[in-house]
């Protein structure tokens, strides 16, 4: 009997030993191994969660390697395999397989879902909601992404906000966007300030900064531009402006739907030589009274205008089309400014027959004035002549009378 006893203990302390040449060392531990409360306000469930922890506080670590190298940080919260693996800040929220898997130093981040700021480093105040959402991210701050792949490979951009699936997904250094919509802004690499509302809203743009795309793809690299519907749009109403008073120069609108206003400084033009006849096209222009048609004017009020199809056969011009390249309207301010020119040479004209009318008129005064100078020298000359006259009959002598002295 006791050399059974003495036998098993042989194999007993054998095993044991080779127990403990196999074990890999232990460096750092919770003790006991994870299965609960510690002290700190620590909290840990999951194989190696909370792996190095040394003075950190009020962490809680729920997973296999959960805040595995966390020694220090504290207030941080992990739930899943891996998430804040890296890390060593604190103040970190990780809810996901991977979740701020790389934070190191990264602090007041909340990351939830599926490799979630996977790859942040140093970044602080992030938000990433959604399954690989900022997954690249590295020292990127004040991003936020609600959405799956939302701003999935932003790398240093900051101040960015994506809300939807992969929306901002290509980013890497822009900052200051906002997107909201699936796949809202989702080209955008290196442009900053943009925003885009609507799915797929502003998904055309790549570096163009300061760019506001609603419901609209944009265009890539453009600058400082707003874009509003697409060809899906039909109509625009907006309120506060009709009956609204303003000063300021009217709005046109080319082809294209870009709204504007006509540019007059000469910095703006080439070529720039008087009109002259190039105006008299407008003399051939047969201006009309009509009525919209029902659609456009219940009202059915009484319109005064040009027919852009006969102002096209008198000069193309004058006539604005549509994307079509049909006519679509007349372009009036540029017929009143060819009217302004015709005006001006009538009234040259005018004047220029005032200064002739004025110049017969003076010569016409001045021979009035020699005419009556000489009638007066005439009346005088009859005057005098008829004095003389006189005086010779005075002085005649008088007729001698023959007597007759029978």
């Amino acid at each position: 009997m006791n050399h059974i006893l003495n036998l098993n203990s042989v194999r007993l302390l054998t095993l044991a030993l080779t127990w403990l040449v196999l074990s890999p060392p232990v460096v750092r531990a919770v003790n006991p191994p994870p299965d609960g409360s510690y002290a700190g306000g620590n909290t840990a469930e999951g194989e190696n969660a909370l792996f190095s922890l040394t003075i950190g506080r009020s962490n809680t670590a729920i997973g296999a390697l959960t805040l595995y190298l966390n020694e220090s940080g504290s207030s941080n919260t992990a739930i899943g395999h891996g998430a804040l693996h890296d890390n060593t800040g604190s103040d970190n929220t990780a809810i996901g397989h991977a979740a701020l898997h790389d934070n190191t130093t990264g602090y007041n981040n909340t990351a939830t879902g599926l490799q979630a700021l996977d790859k942040n480093t140093t970044g602080h105040n992030n938000t990433a909601n959604g399954a690989a959402a900022l997954d690249r991210n590295t020292t990127g701050d004040f991003n936020t992404a609600n959405g799956s792949a939302a701003l999935n490979r932003n790398d240093t951009g900051n101040s960015n906000t994506a809300d939807g699936a992969a929306a901002l997904f290509e980013n890497t250094t822009g900052k200051n966007n906002t997107a909201m919509g699936n796949q809202a802004l989702n080209k955008n690499t290196t442009g900053n300030s943009n925003i885009a509302l609507g799915s797929a809203a502003g998904s055309a743009l790549t570096t163009g900064s300061f760019n506001i795309d609603i419901g609209n793809e944009g265009v890539a690299g453009e600058q400082r531009t707003i874009r509003i519907g697409s060809s899906s749009q039909t109509r625009t109403l907006i309120a506060g402006i009709s009956g609204v008073g303003v000063m300021g120069a009217a709005v046109v609108v080319n082809a294209g739907g870009q709204l504007g206003t006509t540019a007059s400084s000469k910095r703006f033009k080439d070529e720039v030589k008087p009109m002259d006849r190039a105006s008299e096209a407008v003399l051939a222009l047969k201006p009309v009274t009509f009525h919209y048609k029902k659609e456009i004017d219940p009202a059915g009020t009484l319109q005064f205008g040009l027919v852009a199809e006969d102002v096209e056969k008198v000069n193309p011009d004058l006539v604005a089309r549509d994307e079509q390249g049909k006519p679509y309207t007349v372009r009036y301010d540029q017929v009143n400014a060819m009217l302004l020119n015709e005006f001006l040479k009538e009234h040259r004209t005018v004047q220029e027959l005032k200064a002739s009318v004025a110049k017969q008129e003076a010569n016409t005064a001045k021979e009035e004035a020699t005419i009556a100078r000489q009638q007066k020298q005439i009346e005088a000359l009859t005057e005098g002549l008829q004095k003389v006259s006189a005086q010779l009959e005075l002085n005649k002598p008088a007729p001698q009378t023959v007597l007759n002295n029978k």
